[in-house]
């Protein structure tokens, strides 16, 4: 995954070359496999630091269950290229409890 330097007003021109949002870094990246060179403008300079906004909001919060997933997935969806981590992380069954524990709250 390459991080972005997108300003907001440049945004939708990001996301047409292929772009991604990650919303927990808040930051645009090109997903692995996308050629970098549409996307030169907005790759950061050597040494540079992340934009003010990406230094602001680039606090991580994450959670017993977080997985970083290195492609453009949902991870509701089934992926059976993630599946196995999500297993492995213990996301997958901790999905499935919560499941359980609506379905017991659902009326019948």
């Amino acid at each position: 995954m390459t991080f972005l330097n997108v300003p907001y007003a440049e945004k939708d021109q990001a996301r047409e070359l292929g772009a991604r949002w990650n919303p927990s870094r808040k930051r645009w990246y090109v997903p692995p496999g996308v050629a970098l060179d549409a996307f030169a403008r907005w790759m950061p300079k050597e040494g540079e630091p992340p934009s003010d906004r990406d230094a602001r909001a680039a606090k991580l919060v994450t959670g017993s269950r977080y997985v970083e997933i290195d492609h453009a997935c949902n991870p509701f969806e089934p992926c059976a290229q993630c599946a196995p981590l999500l297993a492995e992380k213990g996301w997958t069954a901790a999905r499935e409890d919560v499941l359980k524990a609506l379905r017991a709250l659902a009326p019948r």
